[in-house]
């Protein structure tokens, strides 16, 4: 009985992970370099393709399929500094335009050399079933994603509080005036943070490939999932993202299970719950600043 949960509840957390790893790029882009990117999902599932095309069942081609995917999306991520670099004071909506259309291009090109059905990698036979834990049978690949993406975030937190060039991000997000007065030229480290949330959509893509594998629908899902995620956690707020990706898998996976009827609308309920009991939260504390 305790399968018919845990196992769920598992894949949530993998599907929770596999969301963050992709809205940490987003909600990085958008809280140091303020772009609004709407072709993030396109650069998930171009990651994923990638990673398909080169998988043939091997460790090595597990291991190429990840690298091709992190090179997708760096080059992805170069594409769009270029493309958005003349908008500059333009504004967000400018942004969404403009990364809307590359969506939409890259989405066609993508489903031309691809195809238009969805498509899986070939795992490694060790990883293509499912293995036993305390008992349990969980898909031994899953477990094996949950590992390295918590891995991956652990990296990335590392990075961005305990290395220079973590500070140098920092202090672009505070004043960027002071960070080229210091000498560093922030236009480069916006473009280094495009090209570094673009390698994460592209490993995620490939990463993700056997849980949500590329589609011509698939990038529409993957970003709507990806905004959820970075509204809920708060703005430019790593670890806020982190929650609600792990919140929205257990939503998506958990709701299936207990309220089967009610599942397509349990997400949306909980992100109108999560935004409202904010809302309130900041009118108190507006309220009681006010009194003070």
């Amino acid at each position: 009985m305790i399968d018919a949960y845990l196992i769920p509840a598992v894949n949530g957390l993998a599907y929770g992970l596999l969301l963050f790893t992709v809205a940490a790029g987003l909600t990085l882009i958008f809280g140091v370099a303020d772009v609004l990117n709407l072709a993030h999902g396109t650069v998930y599932v171009a990651g994923g393709y990638v990673a398909v095309s080169v998988s043939d069942g091997t460790w090595a081609g597990l291991g190429l399929g990840v690298l091709a995917g992190a090179g997708a999306g760096l080059a992805a991520g170069g594409v769009l500094w270029a493309a958005l670099t003349p908008l500059a004071g333009r504004g967000h909506l400018a942004q969404a335009l403009l990364t809307f259309g590359i969506a939409l291009a890259g989405g066609a090109l993508l489903e031309r050399v691809f195809g238009a059905d969805e498509l899986r990698p070939t795992l490694p036979s060790a990883l293509d079933g499912s293995v036993d834990v305390a008992g349990h049978r969980f898909p031994a690949y899953r477990l094996l994603f949950i590992g390295v993406a918590a891995l991956l975030a652990l990296a990335g937190w590392l990075v961005i509080t305990r290395t220079r060039a973590g500070a140098h991000v920092r202090a672009v997000v505070d004043d960027r005036d002071m960070v080229a007065a210091l000498g560093v030229n922030p236009r480069m480290v916006l473009a280094a943070v495009l090209a570094a949330g673009g390698a994460l959509a592209g490993v995620a893509g490939a990463l993700g490939a056997p849980i949500l594998g590329p589609g011509p629908s698939t990038a529409s899902h993957t970003l709507l999932l990806s905004l959820i995620v970075v509204v809920v956690g708060g703005l430019g707020s790593i670890g806020g993202a982190f929650l609600a990706a792990i919140a929205v898998g257990q939503v998506q996976s958990l709701g299936v299970v207990l309220a089967p009827s009610a599942s397509p609308y349990l997400l949306f309920a909980a992100m109108a719950v999560a935004l409202l009991v904010r809302g309130w939260r900041g009118g108190f504390a507006g309220l009681k600043a006010g009194r003070v």
